[in-house]
């Protein structure tokens, strides 16, 4: 029975939650619809983005050397970053290729020679035997070795195969991204007010304060990781070439991503120099490419605290947390979103314990302003 005591729903009360639920319905289908159109251009927009945001200071500069043409400076910087990507990524291309070409000749030619193993390594635990037996096999026949892995062998074919596909994917995306980012760079101003506008509306009095935040944040992950990662990377690749290393293009890219993932060049520039101790020809060689190791394996310990801290008041862990942690969850973009969200993530906690836990400060500076019999601001 119903509570006769309990007023009647107005009709034109439940009429008007209804249209409103289902324009919020429809609404959030549009949205949903929406991103799901261009969520495969999030990533390639967004790289555009920070791009275009860490290189504007050099675009500016050439900008004024160009006479302040805009077009003509942006078109300028795209081709040379085009360049910059393309030749190291066609050299490193041209390394594997002649790589496997290589060791397919090899192998067809029968010219490979493996010793027997030694006698210690079948009193190894648990796998000394099976690894003698399989070295022994190899050792007299191994293309019958082989057959035995043709298993494994196809399966890290795959792997290989798809993991070329993605890098190729991979540097496609990267080559759009720099298009859109000079598509962006002449409208930077524009930009900018635009972007002071969101943070405004999202934080307040303070947007433009976390707008400038993001950007030196972006500018200064760029410097002092991705860049110190390249400066390394160059530096190995100018050794390895030197001393006639084989796919020294393949080895410089490793150290690349090593250095970006803040392994550093260690686990290849030191196996390298043990390599050439032991099999190389010339010992003045290897002496010579092992000093030049240690600038390289050392440069980040200078560089990084110059440049990655450099244009944030913040302290340099947060950023590096924040690049490492964005990194190993969300890849390579996650070096900046990571440090982004835990730098503004930082700042907003320091602000509120600044502030004694205070959300909204204007009636303390009332009060303070009373006690003092001054005007508030």
């Amino acid at each position: 029975m119903s509570d006769p005591s309990r007023p009647a729903a107005d009709p034109q009360f439940v009429r008007n939650a209804l249209e409103a639920t289902i324009r919020i319905g429809i609404l959030l289908v549009l949205v949903l619809w929406c991103f799901d159109i261009v969520k495969p251009f999030v990533t390639i927009t967004l790289w555009g983005v920070i791009i275009a945001i860490a290189i504007a200071p050099s675009y500016e500069m050439l900008q004024q050397k160009m006479g302040d043409r805009r077009g003509l400076a942006a078109v300028t910087f795209t081709l040379i970053l085009l360049i910059v990507l393309i030749i190291p990524a066609t050299m490193f291309t041209g390394t594997i290729i002649d790589g496997a070409r290589q060791a397919a000749d090899v192998l067809r030619s029968g010219q490979v020679h493996i010793p027997l193993p030694p006698e210690s390594v079948s009193h190894w635990p648990l796998i000394g035997e099976k690894i003698a037996d399989f070295w022994t096999l190899a050792s007299s026949n191994l293309q019958e070795a082989l057959e035995k892995l043709e298993p494994q062998i196809k399966d890290i074919s795959r792997w290989l195969l798809g993991a070329a596909a993605g890098a190729g994917l991979g540097l496609l995306k990267f080559l759009a991204s720099i298009i859109i980012a000079g598509v962006l760079l002449p409208g930077g101003a524009k930009s900018a007010e635009n972007a002071d506008v969101v943070f405004r509306k999202l934080a307040g009095a303070q947007g433009s304060a976390f707008r400038e935040l993001a950007t030196s944040t972006i500018r200064s992950v760029a410097r002092g990781i991705l860049g110190v990662a390249m400066i390394q990377a160059i530096m190995a690749g100018i050794g390895l070439v030197a001393v006639g290393v084989p796919a020294a293009g393949l080895l410089t890219v490793l150290v690349l991503m090593l250095c970006i993932i803040q392994l550093g060049p260690g686990l290849v520039m030191i196996p390298t120099a043990i390599w050439l101790f032991s099999a190389g020809d010339s010992q003045v060689t290897a002496i010579l490419f092992a000093i030049y190791t240690v600038p390289v394996l050392l440069i980040d310990n200078v560089l990084k605290p110059i440049l990655l801290g450099r244009g944030v008041a913040v302290p340099m862990l947060v950023i590096f947390l924040g690049a490492i942690g964005g990194f190993i969850s969300m890849g390579i973009i996650g070096l900046f979103v990571g440090s982004i969200v835990l730098v503004v993530g930082y700042t907003l906690a320091s602000e509120w314990l600044g502030n004694g836990g205070e959300t909204d400060q204007s009636d303390r500076v009332a009060a303070e302003a009373a006690a003092t019999n001054r005007p508030t601001v």
